[in-house]
């Protein structure tokens, strides 16, 4: 976000244009204990006039309630077109919060972000989280245990998703023994055992994957492109600029 611009013009663009709100986070997934935050993530429309100006609106805010975390809509639908996990996994989260006309129009659009774009993304994450879990096994002598089941329940998500085409965030089906990865209970080799074993079933599942190559990028666009014109025609007329005389 632009610093310009200021937390307050962010945050009173995530209270009075937000189109979709979610919670998101372990409550989403199924897995929340008594301590689990409520995180809620968001999609607002910046009215289409803040963009005439040399100083762009904000592609992203943090706020102004805890743990709230909101994107422009243009970007929002960015990130989804290119399988961002964090991005896909709004769009199906069961907690939803809040959706107005544009925001049920995104959601059911869901479908057009989903690709084998999405499998690469997925798969290209949990190489991250690994790297990261094995550099705290290094220096820390144990990993983060908890980032080590989301590790585990992203590629449970993208085994789901490259063999049915649909993606279901609900890891409820495993949320014994995924907890048991967060207490530290199932040891590091069981988890990179685990690891190895989802790699192999996505890579069985992708050669007859039902997912597209490409996600519906003009579908994607249209909407984009009715959202904005919709919102410049309800904008007030701007004043009318003031004679000058010519000598």
């Amino acid at each position: 976000m632009h610093a310009s611009l200021g937390d307050d013009v962010g945050h009173r663009l995530v209270t009075d244009h937000t189109v979709y709100a979610c919670v998101m986070g372990s409550r989403a997934f199924g897995l929340a204990t008594d301590g689990s935050d409520i995180d809620r993530r968001g999609v607002f429309l910046a009215p289409t006039p803040l963009y005439w100006r040399l100083d762009k609106p904000p592609t992203h805010v943090t706020g102004p309630l805890d743990e709230q975390f909101s994107w422009e809509l243009e970007r929002f639908c960015v990130l989804a077109l290119r399988g961002n996990p964090n991005i896909l996994e709004c769009l199906h989260s069961p907690l939803v919060e809040h959706a107005d006309a544009t925001g049920r129009e995104l959601l059911a659009l869901r479908d057009a972000f989903l690709s084998r774009r999405a499998e690469a993304s997925f798969r290209g994450y949990a190489v991250q989280q690994l790297g990261k879990l094995e550099a705290d096994l290094r220096t820390q002598g144990r990993p983060r245990w908890k980032h080590g089941m989301h590790l585990l329940r992203l590629l449970l998500s993208c085994r789901d998703l490259v063999r049915t085409g649909r993606l279901d965030i609900d890891a409820s089906e495993h949320r014994d023994r995924l907890l048991a990865v967060r207490r530290g209970e199932l040891g590091w080799d069981e988890l990179r055992a685990w690891v190895r074993a989802l790699n192999e079933e996505i890579d069985a599942a992708a050669a007859r994957s039902p997912l597209p190559d490409e996600p519906d990028i003009a579908r994607v666009e249209d909407f984009l492109i009715r959202v904005r014109a919709a919102s410049a025609a309800s904008a007030p007329a701007p004043p009318s600029p003031a004679t000058t005389r010519v000598p």
